[in-house]
């Protein structure tokens, strides 16, 4: 059992298992992340058990302001916290580096060098560390309204369902033919030839652009090397989280095209693999939309405190 800074300790599963340690270091709260519960000495001790295997594939993110609320709480009480796992290298190394980053201000990579001055054993997967890299993305808070958080989300799903079927219901964006328009401030995007509402814009999850025609050189007879006309490609399409009435296209394929619901009219295409943008960056799972099969339109401005002058 290390100590990390002042009454917060790191360790595995010897640690927390003997009472004596505990006693001796005064812990009197436990945060265990790993695949069992472990049956923890003492009658008075706080703890709080999250379900997790140290495998890449692992969403440790999801559960990461839980963990860290339970130690700020915990330190704010007056207790001597140990995180721990089942090696101490790994899963209770991730919550730990979260946990510095939240309270310190500190980047992912400065939190785990300093982790890693204490504990030189630690190292946690790469899964992890790409969670964690979102988390600092996100400002240290999981915000599952984020595109970032979205895309995350999305990408585990694949995951998990690997045969497309029985899909989580909250996975869908709501279809916004059921709310009435007035009732959000965003931009609602509409089929060019039917007119039917289709998304909207807090559906939409960004990415950064890509390389433009380089990335698609390889397709290309010309040199690699020679210039494209036009210079950078733009993104002509918009890549969006599922939305309600697409369910019954997703379902148990791979990749097919997206249809309005009303006319039939194809908007654009989805892949659960990943497909290429025409900026060339990569984004996977694609449920892309082309911006020329479909119209905005922006809310009216709100009136002004002039309007309710008598």
């Amino acid at each position: 059992m290390l100590q990390v800074r002042p009454g917060l300790y790191l360790g595995g599963a010897a640690a927390s298992m003997e009472p004596g340690s505990l006693r001796e270091a005064g812990v009197t709260a436990v945060l265990t992340v790993d695949a069992e519960e472990p049956d923890l000495p003492g009658p008075d001790l706080r703890r709080l058990f999250v379900r997790a295997l140290d495998e890449p594939g692992t969403d440790l993110l999801s559960r990461l302001d839980g963990c860290v609320a339970f130690v700020r709480q915990a330190r704010a009480e007056g207790r001597a916290v140990l995180v721990r796992c089942h090696a101490g290298v790994s899963r209770s190394v991730a919550v730990m580096t979260a946990f510095l980053m939240k309270t310190e201000q500190l980047t992912f990579e400065k939190a785990y060098e300093n982790l890693r001055t204490i504990h030189p054993e630690a190292k946690m997967n790469e899964g992890f560390e790409w969670q964690l890299k979102l988390y600092q993305a996100m400002g240290c808070e999981v915000d599952t309204s984020s595109a970032i958080y979205k895309q995350y989300r999305l990408q585990k799903v694949t995951e998990k369902y690997p045969e497309l079927q029985n899909l989580p219901q909250d996975l869908f964006a709501v279809d916004p033919t059921t709310v009435p328009q007035g009732l959000k401030d965003e931009i609602l995007y509409k089929c060019r030839k039917c007119r039917r509402s289709l998304f909207r814009s807090s559906s939409i999850l960004d990415h950064k652009e890509g390389s433009g025609p380089v990335a698609f050189a390889h397709k290309r007879l010309m040199p690699a090397f020679a210039p494209a006309p036009g210079g950078p490609a733009q993104c002509t399409s918009h890549f969006v989280e599922p939305v309600q009435w697409m369910e019954p296209a997703l379902l148990g394929v791979m990749d097919g095209q997206l249809l309005c619901p009303k006319c039939n009219a194809k908007l654009g295409s989805f892949n659960w693999c990943g497909e290429q943008c025409s900026c060339g960056r990569w984004v996977t799972p694609a449920f892309q939309i082309h911006k020329n099969r479909v119209d905005e339109e922006r809310p009216l401005p709100r009136l002004g405190s002039q309007s309710r002058k008598a």
